[in-house]
């Protein structure tokens, strides 16, 4: 429970208090002006509440994935998807087939390991 006395979580947990609350004073507002007579109001009086239930829901959804982090590293995807070993050997043996080929993947080769040129 100490991790959520840090800064940063004291700072969302002011963030949440002062919006929620923030969001249920409008609705009251919106209330007393609907009320009043002014007819449109009445869609913020109910919707003024739901913003402060959503951040209730947010910050209890933010405080449950803390609590499931294991401090676990998470894996990284890979860049690129990793060739299948079979399309390798294809290329090898299409490679040994046709000089020619095999030729022009060098020189395309020696064209990548080289720095960019522009012009």
């Amino acid at each position: 429970m100490r991790r959520f006395l840090t800064p940063g979580w004291l700072g969302l947990h002011a963030l949440a208090i002062a919006l929620c609350s923030t969001f249920l004073v409008f609705g009251w507002w919106q209330l007393s002006r609907a009320q009043d007579g002014n007819d449109r109001s009445w869609a913020y009086v109910f919707e003024w509440p739901i913003f402060a239930i959503f951040v209730i829901v947010m910050w209890v959804k933010m405080i449950r994935d803390e609590l499931n982090d294991d401090g676990a590293p998470k894996p990284k995807l890979p860049l690129e998807p990793a060739e299948p070993p079979a399309k390798e050997q294809i290329i090898r043996r299409h490679e040994e087939e046709d000089e020619d080929l095999a030729a022009y993947n060098r020189y395309l080769a020696r064209l990548n390991s080289q720095p960019d040129r522009h012009g």
